[in-house]
Order: C-alpha cells, then sequence, then structure tokens
C-alpha cells in the first residue's frame, strides 16, 4: 500500500519514512537505506529518519555509518529546536563510542 502512495506522490515523505520502517523490520537493510536515503534528500528535515536510519545501522553493527546518520540528525535537530530528538540521538552516539 505504501508503495502504491509513492507511486502516486513520490514526496510523500511518511509514507517514504513508513516504507524504510517496513524494510528494516523485514531485514532488508540495503532497502530500508536507500528509502530512508529517499526521504532525507527531499526532506532534509525529517528528523525521524535519521534517528531510526542510525538507530538500524548501530544494530547492524555498522557503526560507522551510525555515526555519520546520527550526527547528521542530531545538527538537523539542533537547527529545528528539537531537543527531545537531539538527546535520543545523542545518547545513541554514546553507545557507539
Amino acid at each position: 500500500m505504501l508503495k502504491l502512495v509513492l507511486e502516486q506522490n513520490p514526496n510523500d515523505a511518511f509514507a517514504r519514512y513508513g516504507l524504510a520502517m517496513e524494510y528494516s523490520r523485514a531485514g532488508e537493510i540495503e532497502t530500508a537505506l536507500g528509502e530512508f536515503r529517499k526521504l532525507l534528500e527531499a526532506h532534509p528535515d525529517y528528523i525521524a529518519g535519521y534517528q531510526m536510519a542510525g538507530q538500524m545501522l548501530s544494530a547492524a553493527g555498522r557503526y560507522p555509518e551510525a555515526r555519520q546518520m546520527l550526527e547528521s540528525g542530531i545538527a538537523r535537530a539542533e537547527r529545528a529546536g528539537n531537543k527531545h530528538a537531539r538527546e535520543e540521538m545523542q545518547g545513541l552516539l554514546m553507545e557507539l563510542r
């Protein structure tokens, strides 16, 4: 269903995020990352995308990529004034070190 929504509106951020999460839950990491990248290219302030992609990369043991994703998300969260998301991503980042 999410794919159908995206066929009709490729810039639907919520549908793109949902599709990335579905691929992530299915263990399709590369496909999920592709969807997260599309999401963040079109909607760079979609902060949850950075957070969830960072978590997924961390769980997969891809720590340098997770660190980069989280650092980008922290910077976006700071600019947006989203203290809660920033703190959560900082906590995840600390676990990687």
